[in-house]
């Protein structure tokens, strides 16, 4: 497979191997538990650069044994079938080689907004949260919610959790924009075709080694503590462990309730606002240098990429690739890889 030598020479392996041994170095420090969540995120980049390495020493080795057994005999219905297994892991592989953004390794921070429209946006906000998570389920990912808002009468406001796997961030932050849902509205007697709007946003999850340029110093912020609103019945807080951050310089607020304890959110919070702090350096950055096109996409409202038509008749078509399907319940239910994979390829072209 000519593209298998070609992907080889794009990914660089020996550069990767370096890095792993570097990590390797680091993780046998005494002194790295003394940062549990560091020692945490250490190992994770650890075990998954040793994976990907040995994914593609496997597929490397099992190109190499089908070569030489298609010229020693007729491809046979079993060596058809070993091939076209190969096929696919060399397509999962070489994805991750559109994954080259400085942060797309990372876990992913991930907040959806209900647009204008009141209960039927909020529900349609909770449905785009379902479906995130059932996709994050289906990959084998990770998700622990950070903060939610939930609606008066249905659905949810607004909602971040976050995405701990590898690449989640590189995978997810094509799905930044705005999302547009057509139905007949559940919440009308009349059920009358309604039309609405989320916004979905995605950060990568920044440890303060990340980015040692951006400094939060304690005195540009404002804490604020408060009874959590995310539980309720006999679990209800009776002590304030929610967190709310306020950054003064940039007016940036953030706010983290989900966990039990304070510090857990308060831990959050900073993660939270740590990333939008990165986020705003990029926007100020993008004024002047064009070439970071591709590194990040704002989300906003203005910027809808994909409609979902439940009526009249149905279909999902993403508006940057054009990549559409009439399978609206199966995307609903997670299975959204063909528009992020699209996605993925288009930008990096």
């Amino acid at each position: 497979m000519a593209k298998f030598r070609d992907f080889l020479l794009s990914i660089n392996l020996e550069e990767k191997k370096t890095e792993l041994k570097k990590l390797e170095g680091q993780s046998s420090d005494p002194a790295l538990w003394n940062d549990q969540g560091k020692a945490k995120s250490l190992l994770q980049k650890l075990a998954d650069q040793k994976s990907e390495i040995e994914d593609i020493e496997e597929l490397d080795q099992e190109i190499a044994t089908l070569r030489e057994l298609s010229e020693i005999e007729d491809l046979s219905e079993e060596l058809k079938r070993e091939l076209g297994k190969a096929e696919k892991n060399f397509k999962k592989l070489s994805l991750k080689s559109f994954l080259n953004g400085r942060y797309d390794k990372n876990n992913a921070l991930v907040s959806i907004h209900a647009g204008q429209g009141g209960t039927e946006a909020m529900d349609w906000a909770s449905m785009l949260y379902r479906m995130y998570l059932r996709f994050c389920e289906r990959r084998g990912w990770e998700t622990a919610l950070v903060d939610l808002t939930r609606g008066e009468e249905a659905g949810i406001k607004s909602v971040t959790f976050k995405v701990g796997g590898s690449y989640s961030y590189g995978y997810l932050k094509g799905e930044m924009g705005t999302h547009r849902l057509v139905r007949q509205s559940p919440f009308n007697a009349d059920k009358l075709r309604q039309t609405s709007f989320a916004l979905v946003e995605v950060l990568p999850e920044l440890e303060e080694l990340d980015l040692p340029d951006i400094q939060i110093k304690d005195e540009d912020l404002d804490i604020q503590f408060f009874h959590s609103s995310s539980q309720g019945g006999q679990n209800v807080q009776k002590v304030s462990t929610a967190v709310r951050l306020i950054h003064k310089p940039t007016g940036m607020v953030v706010t983290a309730q989900a966990e039990r304890f304070q510090e857990q959110n308060r831990k959050n919070a900073m993660n939270l606002l740590r990333a939008k702090l990165w986020v705003l350096e990029q926007e100020r950055a993008q004024a002047t240098k064009k070439e970071i096109k591709g590194e990040y996409h704002p989300a906003s409202w203005g910027t809808q990429i994909r409609s979902y038509v439940l009526h009249p008749y149905k279909m999902v078509k993403d508006l940057r690739t054009e990549v559409e399907t009439g399978n609206t319940e199966a995307v609903l239910d997670g299975e959204i890889d063909q528009f992020i994979e699209s996605e993925l390829q288009i930008g990096k072209k």
